[in-house]
C-alpha cells in the first residue's frame, strides 16, 4: 500500500494490485474512507465522510493530481 501523500490528517495511497484499474486515490481517516478516480477527478466511492469532507478530499485531489498520476505511473509501469 504506497502512501503518496499526508495532509490534514488524511492518507492517500493506493493498493499495489490494482494496477489493472484506471489510477485512482484511495483517501483514509480512522474508519472513514474514500476512493476517488484521477482521470477526470470523480468521486468513486465514499464511507463515513460527510459532504463537507467529500468536497473538501475532491479540492486535495484536484490540487495533487499531477503528484498522485505521477506516483500512479511510477509504480505500475
Amino acid at each position: 500500500m504506497p502512501t503518496v501523500l499526508r495532509i490534514a490528517g488524511f492518507r492517500f495511497f493506493f493498493y499495489s494490485n490494482e494496477g489493472s484499474e484506471p489510477p485512482h486515490i484511495h483517501v483514509e481517516r480512522g474508519d472513514e474512507a474514500a476512493k476517488f478516480w484521477l482521470e477526470p477527478v470523480e468521486l468513486a466511492d465514499s464511507i463515513g465522510f460527510s459532504a463537507k469532507e467529500i468536497n473538501l478530499l475532491r479540492r486535495l485531489v484536484i490540487e495533487h493530481q499531477a503528484t498522485l498520476l505521477q506516483a500512479w505511473h511510477d509504480y505500475f509501469n
